[in-house]
């Protein structure tokens, strides 16, 4: 068998293979990686520097890690030669015990798994969360066992190498462009996105997002049990905020679950991603006493809407894991005044013309960085003030200063963090590093 990269869920997964038994090849672009001698030791033979198309045609399995193209000429030989080829997250689904629930969605997927995670641990299931987040699924194929229940969470480059993932409970939070730069289209996107439910029957449920049309249109088919929510309120039967209450509406009347109260977490649209948990959790058996006591204390997750520091009278927000600009809009839209948004990094699609709006009324500049710099100027100047950076710590100079002396400096990237960082985490990081060397030089 063989396993194509050698990020984390190429790794879990070779392990995996080797704990069952079978002979394994990683093969890995890089000459040299973390972990390469734990996968020797383990029995894994490594093949690194470049990918061989005889490797892949002679193989009886191919497993390819989310963050490899498929489009490549030895994928094209194995076809050729009649290899499955499937991802991680499908080898893992294959062998755990437990009930799946999987959460995909352009925005907000990681704050939803952890706090369905969060919600069934208080209570009282065996829960393990992973996936996209955290641990890849193949590292918790050994700990599954039949009351587990796994909180998943699926990126489209997963869900797009599924065949046979079949999830007890799957989460579709929103669609929006994204990931334009590997998916052709975003018919191609959305359908990878809607692999999450393929396989689901009559006794699934799939949960989702009743004010995403695009979400509902490409969900009518599902032969599972659909459940809605709605932020805006919009339905009869779903979960919904009303008034001061998340609340579950019937046709027999209205369940109060969680008071508004309760939440600790910047930005309308996180309230989303709390309806959306709660829904599941409910699903699953969940008690609103379970859920509100899994809120208490959560203040997100790190990058997410992540409070960085305050100078002065400025407050700087880490949302580095706004990578599109859906989500970015959303990040700008949390705030009633004075934003700074830094935007910029490596472009991956959509229209950074969506940001004018929620700028015109809320910000006051916008700082552009990385390779997307000119593009950031092109959709935005003339709506707000552009001002262009060479690097974080400049950005932060250049955005404190334009949000002085009370505004917000949000950094809201819509883009991946690939041109001057090794992901999003290190970007968040930088970011927070450079406020508080700002904060020491004030």
């Amino acid at each position: 068998m063989v396993v194509v990269g050698a990020a984390r869920s190429g790794i879990a997964a070779a392990e995996l293979l080797a704990r069952r038994g079978a002979r394994v090849t990683l093969t890995e672009t890089r000459d040299s990686f973390e972990g390469m001698d734990r996968l020797r030791g383990a029995g894994v033979e490594l093949e690194v520097g470049g990918h061989r198309e005889q490797t892949f045609s002679t193989a009886n399995l191919v497993i390819v890690s989310p963050g490899v193209p498929l489009e490549q000429a030895a994928f094209d030989r194995a076809r050729a030669q009649h290899v499955e080829i499937i991802g991680e997250l499908e080898l893992a689904s294959r062998w755990v015990e437990g009930r799946v629930i999987a959460v995909t969605g352009t925005k907000g997927k990681s704050t939803t798994t952890t706090l369905v995670g969060r919600m069934l641990t208080a209570a009282g299931r065996k829960v393990l969360v992973g996936g996209n987040i955290g641990v890849p699924l193949s590292a918790q194929v050994d700990q599954s066992t039949p009351d587990t229940l796994h909180v998943v969470e699926a990126s489209s480059f997963q869900l797009e190498t599924t065949t046979t993932f079949h999830p007890w409970i799957a989460v579709w939070l929103n669609l929006a462009d994204d990931h334009l730069d590997r998916h052709p289209t975003i018919d191609a996107y959305a359908s990878a996105k809607a692999r999450i439910f393929e396989r689901q029957g009559k006794d699934d449920w799939t949960v989702v997002n009743a004010d995403d049309p695009l979400v509902m249109e490409r969900t009518a088919r599902s032969a599972a049990t659909r459940v809605q929510f709605s932020l805006d309120g919009r339905i009869d039967d779903g979960f919904v905020v009303d008034g001061e209450w998340i609340v579950r509406r019937t046709a027999t009347g209205a369940e109060r679950l969680l008071p508004l109260s309760a939440v600790e977490l910047t930005g309308r649209h996180m309230l989303n991603n709390i309806l959306a948990a709660a829904a599941a959790s409910t699903l699953a058996g969940a008690s609103p006493e379970a859920m509100a006591v899994a809120l208490q204390g959560f203040h997100g997750l790190e990058h997410v809407m992540e409070p960085a520091g305050v100078i002065g009278g400025v407050r700087f927000i880490n949302d580095s894991k706004a990578t599109n600009v859906e989500a970015a809009k959303r990040s700008i839209e949390s705030f009633d005044r004075g934003v700074v948004a830094i935007v910029g990094g490596r472009f991956k699609g959509g229209d950074f013309r969506e940001l004018r709006e929620p700028m015109s009324k809320r910000g006051r500049a916008v700082v552009a960085i990385g390779e997307a710099a000119p593009l950031v100027r092109k959709a935005l100047e003339g709506t707000v003030p552009v001002i262009e950076a060479g690097s974080m710590r400049e950005a932060v100079q250049r955005a404190h200063a334009a949000a002085e002396p009370d505004g917000v400096v949000l950094l809201a990237p819509a883009c991946s963090s690939f041109d001057w960082f090794r992901d999003y985490a290190e970007r968040g990081r930088v970011f927070k590093e450079e406020v508080e060397r700002l904060k020491r030089e004030q």
